[in-house]
C-alpha cells in the first residue's frame, strides 16, 4: 500500500511585547517546526504567519483567519504549533479551533507539548494543558493587578496619557510611569476647563470654545463632550488617586464599573484647588439629575449617514417647533457628530430630514428589484469593481514577493562578505537589521493581503443572486420591529452618502458571509411573531453566494 505524505500547516505568531521582553523568535519557530517536518517525512503545506499581533482573539491574526479556511479545503492533514498559546491563550478559543480541524479531519499538533489530539488521551491532555497554561497566565495577571491596586492605594500613579501631566519613569521598566509632573501649558487648559465649568458653561459649549482657541487633547485631537466631561470628572487634578473605576475592561468596558473604586490622596501636584474640585462636582451632579430628554429610538440610520463636509457619522437629533395654533410639532434629524461633540470650530450641523432619508433608502432598494435596466447596470458597476479590486491585490502580492527574494539575496550577499572579512561586525548587524525590519513589514503586508483574497471571489455574481439577496431583505424589512430593523439596517448598510443640498447620492451595500448566512437565509415569515429573533430562526436556502460583495445603491 502507497504511503501517503502528511501535509502540515504551520502557525506561528509572536506579539510585539514578547518578542522585545521575551526574545521570541519567528524565525526560530519555523525553522524548529520546518526541522521537525523534515525528521519525519511530513510536507510543509505552508507556513502562516502573524507577527506582533496579541493571542487573545482571532480578530486582526489574517493568517490564522485563512489557516482556518484552508483547513477546510482538505489539502490540510495537519496543523502544527511551536507552542499551544501560539494559537489561542484561552482554553475555550484554542478547544473551538481544535474542533473546528477534526472537523476537517486534520490533527493538530504542539511541538513543545508532544501529544496527539486523535486519541482520546491525547483530547485529555490538551484540555489539562490548556487549563492549566490558563491559570498560569491569569494567576500572573491577578498578581499584576494586586501590585497595582497596592501602588494606588499608597498615592502612586499607575500610568497612562492624562492632560496636564507628563509620566516619569522611576525605576524599573515595569514602574514606569507611576510618577507625574505638570505641563505647564497643558495645566493651563485644565484650569481653564474647570473655571468655565464652575461659572455655567455647559460640556458642548466648553468644547465649542476650546476648538476654536486652537486648544487640543493629549493625543493632539479636537476637544469633544467626553473629553471635557472626563476632565471635569477626574480627581487626578485635585490631587487624588482614584484606580479600578471599571473592572475587567476589555471585556466588559463601561459595563465593568467597580461601585468601590480606590480613591486615595496621591503623591502628585494638583492642577487646580480642592474648593474648585468640590464646587464643579456639585454642579456636575445636579445637572446629572435632570430628566434625560425624549428619546424614543425612533432613528433607524443613526451612523451611517456620512457629513458631507467632514466625513464623520451623523447623529441623531430632533427639533420643537411651537406653530400657529400654539401645538408642538417635532421634527426629526441627522446631524454631523463631529458638531455635535466638538462644535462649529470642527465642522457644522448640516442636518438632513429623518423621514426623507429613511424613506428614501427603502425607496431605492425596492426600486431597483423592480427596475431590470437598473439592477444591470448596478451588475457591471459591482462585477467592473471586483475585478479592478482583486487584480491591483494580485499584483501587490507578487510585487512583495519579488522584493522579498530580493531582500534574501541581500541577506545572502552580506554574509558573504562578512565571512570574507570584507565589511566589519557593526555594519553587517545594521544591515541585517534594516533588512529584517523591511522583510517584517513586507509580510505583515502579504498577510493582509492574503485575507483580503480570502474574503473576495472573483467569479461574476449574477443579476438573479442580486436581486434574490435584495427582495429578501426587503421582505425582512416589511415585517421586522423596529428593533429588528436597526440591526438589519446597520448589518447590511455600510455607510450612506449625502451632497451639500442634503440628498442622498449613495447608499452602500455590504454583504459577508455572516449576513447572508444569519439574516439574509431567514424566512421572512419567521419575522411576524411578536419579539422574535431572526437569528435563531430556521434558514432558507436562496442562491450560493459569494463570500463578500458591495452594492452601491
Amino acid at each position: 500500500m502507497e504511503h501517503k505524505t502528511v501535509r502540515v500547516a504551520i502557525y506561528a505568531r509572536v506579539s510585539t511585547e514578547e518578542q522585545a521582553e521575551h526574545g521570541y523568535s519567528i524565525d526560530a519557530q519555523l525553522d524548529t517546526l520546518r526541522n521537525y517536518c523534515k525528521m519525519y517525512g511530513k510536507t510543509v503545506y505552508g507556513e502562516y504567519v502573524d507577527r506582533g499581533v496579541s493571542g487573545k482573539s482571532v480578530e486582526g491574526r489574517y493568517e490564522l483567519q485563512r489557516l482556518l479556511r484552508d483547513v477546510e479545503t482538505g489539502e490540510i492533514d495537519e496543523v502544527i504549533v511551536w507552542k499551544m498559546n501560539r494559537l489561542a491563550r484561552k482554553t475555550i478559543d484554542l478547544l473551538k479551533m481544535v474542533d473546528h480541524f477534526s472537523k476537517y479531519k486534520v490533527a493538530f499538533r504542539s511541538f513543545t507539548e508532544n501529544f496527539e489530539t486523535e486519541t482520546a488521551m491525547g483530547k485529555f491532555a490538551l484540555q489539562m494543558l490548556a487549563a492549566v497554561g490558563e491559570l498560569e497566565r491569569n494567576t500572573i495577571v491577578d498578581n499584576v493587578k494586586m501590585g497595582l491596586k497596592q501602588r494606588a492605594r499608597t498615592g502612586n500613579y499607575n500610568g497612562g496619557l492624562v492632560l496636564g501631566y507628563r509620566s516619569l519613569a522611576t525605576g524599573d521598566k515595569r514602574s514606569k510611569g507611576s510618577s507625574l509632573e505638570i505641563v505647564p501649558e497643558e495645566a493651563a487648559i485644565v484650569r481653564k476647563i474647570f473655571e468655565l465649568y464652575a461659572s455655567g458653561k455647559g460640556l458642548r459649549a466648553i468644547a465649542n470654545q476650546l476648538n476654536h482657541e486652537g486648544n487640543k487633547t493629549k493625543l493632539g485631537n479636537p476637544f469633544s463632550t467626553t473629553a471635557v466631561k472626563e476632565i471635569v470628572t477626574n480627581p487626578l487634578y485635585a490631587g487624588i488617586i482614584r484606580y479600578n473605576r471599571f473592572e475587567n475592561w476589555n471585556e466588559r468596558r463601561r459595563k465593568g464599573k467597580n461601585p468601590d473604586p480606590i480613591i486615595v490622596e496621591g503623591k502628585h501636584e494638583p492642577i487646580i484647588p480642592k474648593e474648585l474640585w468640590e464646587k464643579v462636582q456639585v454642579l456636575h451632579n445636579e445637572k446629572s439629575k435632570v430628566n434625560p430628554r425624549v428619546f424614543d429610538g425612533q432613528y433607524l440610520l443613526t451612523g451611517l449617514i456620512r457629513c458631507p463636509e467632514c466625513g464623520a457619522p451623523m447623529v441623531a437629533n430632533r427639533t420643537k417647533n411651537r406653530l400657529k395654533n400654539g401645538t408642538f410639532i417635532i421634527r426629526r434629524y441627522y446631524s454631523c457628530s463631529n458638531f455635535r461633540n466638538k462644535g462649529s470650530a470642527v465642522c457644522h450641523a448640516n442636518s438632513v430630514g429623518a423621514d426623507y432619508a429613511e424613506q428614501y433608502v427603502l425607496d431605492r432598494i425596492r426600486e431597483v428589484i423592480s427596475e431590470p435596466r437598473i439592477l444591470q447596470d448596478l451588475l457591471e458597476t459591482i462585477n467592473h469593481r471586483k475585478s479592478n479590486t482583486i487584480g491591483p491585490l494580485k499584483q501587490e502580492w507578487q510585487s512583495i514577493e519579488t522584493k522579498l527574494a530580493a531582500i534574501d539575496e541581500k541577506r545572502k550577499k552580506y554574509f558573504a562578505l562578512y565571512e570574507e572579512d570584507a565589511i566589519d561586525r557593526e555594519m553587517f548587524v545594521t544591515r541585517i537589521d534594516q533588512l529584517s525590519d523591511e522583510s517584517e513589514a513586507l509580510l505583515q503586508r502579504k498577510a493582509e493581503i492574503n485575507h483580503e483574497l480570502g474574503a473576495e471571489n472573483d467569479e461574476p455574481i449574477t443579476a438573479e443572486y442580486i436581486q434574490g439577496v435584495l427582495q429578501q431583505f426587503d421582505s425582512l424589512i416589511q415585517l421586522a420591529t423596529l428593533e429588528q430593523k436597526k440591526s438589519l439596517l446597520r448589518l447590511m448598510i455600510k455607510e450612506i452618502h449625502i451632497n451639500e443640498k442634503r440628498e442622498i447620492t449613495s447608499i452602500v451595500m455590504t454583504f459577508d458571509e455572516q449576513s447572508q448566512t444569519l439574516f439574509l437565509g431567514v424566512d421572512p415569515s419567521a419575522m411576524q411573531a411578536e419579539g422574535s429573533s431572526f437569528l435563531s430562526k430556521e434558514k432558507v436556502h436562496l442562491f450560493r453566494a459569494p463570500n463578500r460583495f458591495t452594492i452601491i445603491l
